[in-house]
């Protein structure tokens, strides 16, 4: 059985409760995982022509607030 047959099992075994924990866990997880992922574009420079694009769409006023 490979890992990831093993954890499907271990998931689908899980009460209620656990499984509401292990799911709010996996989320922040992913999130975190999420963060680093951006963090890393960012400073590698691999989101600079999608933040140009965004300040001149802003400048341009071509926005509307939220």
């Amino acid at each position: 059985m490979s890992k990831l047959e093993q954890i499907e099992k271990s998931v689908s075994e899980l009460s209620p409760e656990e499984f509401k924990a292990f799911s709010k866990w996996f989320a922040e997880l992913q999130a975190q995982q999420w963060d680093e992922r951006i963090a890393r574009d960012l400073e590698a420079g691999r989101l600079n022509d999608l933040i140009s694009s965004a300040r001149k769409e802003l400048a341009e006023g071509k926005v509307r607030p939220l």
